[in-house]
């Protein structure tokens, strides 16, 4: 992948339309109709993971997310992009002026977000 804060391959990685599979769902889908007909061009991986999600519980293979955690309270966020999950980081550490860690989607990495940092 070209950019380290993508942690999913965009269409234009896979050339036309990609392929997706579930190990968990014994499943492949072919992206075709989402790529041409529903015109989400280069998010059709990224709406087709969410709706995965949002229907199962889960992600397909190889779908890495950026997770974020109050030190503090039980709130957390997951999402499929590094600047979503800092957003998400920012605000709860400004609003509540808790420290926030995200972990993130294509490594050990983890960054701390403190209440100072969000101001």
């Amino acid at each position: 992948m070209s950019d380290p804060d993508d942690s999913i391959a965009t269409d234009d990685e896979f050339g036309d339309a990609p392929t997706v599979t579930c190990e968990r769902c014994d499943r492949e889908w072919d992206l075709s109709k989402e790529f041409d007909d529903l015109g989400v061009g280069n998010h059709a991986v990224e709406q087709f993971a969410l709706d995965h999600r949002r229907h199962t519980g889960h992600f397909p293979d190889e779908i890495a997310t950026w997770r974020a955690r109050c030190r503090n309270c039980p709130e957390e966020a997951e999402r499929l992009a590094g600047d979503a999950a800092t957003r998400w980081a920012e605000t709860h550490a400004r609003h509540t002026r808790h420290a926030v860690e995200i972990h993130h989607a294509t490594g050990d990495e983890t960054t701390l977000v403190e209440a100072d940092d969000a101001e």
